[in-house]
């Protein structure tokens, strides 16, 4: 097995299975330390939107400006944005997180309802998704904005998760995204949860979508069938002195 960093600054491993197997059983366990993010002010400066827009010829952050193969701009997010009346206003902090709650608000939560390999499209005409097309839309219309924006794949612990994942506070693979902000830096909005995201939230990798950053991958030669069974659980420590 060896260890990598992708482009976007993301730890992965490669392991490669040089013989015929039934089953490849792969397991992680991590112990994670978080802390509450810092606080934010109830708006930014008149300039702001000044500042964001300049980012889009920032070559540094074009990736994260412009349409990504999961948050291209659609005929259908057009009718949602003019049907919802979202858009940019005074202060992007404030229009970030009225972004979130507006898909919060048209959209339901229904586990199993689209796969990996939904287009935006989809969660858009029938209304229904999961986390990751939650993240896929409020990127596409934040970076039609101009906001750098990305995705970000991770766990979010909850204390009370339904035992059967049906619910977007489930303890399986979450996703939400973060907005580059003036003076902020990348700040992060859970749309799912209608939330800035807190000390419940573990991050394992960013993106520019869902295709950037699966929790596994694989590649098979020769031929074969597959199926894939995955099982999280995040669990809260007792607290630590520090030494």
């Amino acid at each position: 097995m060896t260890t990598e960093v992708d482009p976007f600054g993301n730890t992965r491993h490669v392991l490669t299975v040089n013989e015929s197997h039934d089953t490849l059983e792969v397991v992680s366990v991590s112990t994670v330390e978080v802390a509450p993010p810092p606080s934010l002010p109830q708006s930014l400066e008149p300039e702001a939107w000044e500042v964001v827009r300049f980012w889009t010829t920032d070559l540094d952050l074009w990736q994260f400006t412009h349409p990504s193969p999961r948050t291209g701009p659609t005929p259908a997010l057009t009718e949602f944005v003019s049907e919802t009346g979202i858009g940019p206003g005074s202060d992007p902090l404030t229009d970030l997180a009225a972004l979130a709650s507006t898909l919060n608000d048209n959209f339901e939560y229904v586990a199993g309802s689209t796969s990996v390999d939904s287009p935006i499209d989809e969660i858009l005409a029938t209304r229904q998704g999961v986390c990751q097309d939650y993240a896929h839309v409020m990127i596409a219309i934040a970076r039609s904005w101009g906001v750098p924006t990305r995705y970000v794949s991770g766990y979010l612990y909850v204390e009370d998760a339904p035992a059967d994942g049906a619910g977007p506070a489930s303890t399986a693979t979450h996703a939400w995204v973060e907005c580059r902000l003036p003076q902020l830096g990348w700040v992060e909005f859970d749309p799912t949860n209608r939330t800035l995201t807190d000390h419940r939230y573990v991050r394992t990798a960013v993106g520019r979508d869902y295709r950037d950053v699966p929790p596994t991958r694989g590649v098979v030669e020769g031929g074969a069938n597959s199926g894939l069974d995955v099982d999280v659980r995040v669990t809260r420590l007792d607290d630590v002195a520090p030494p």
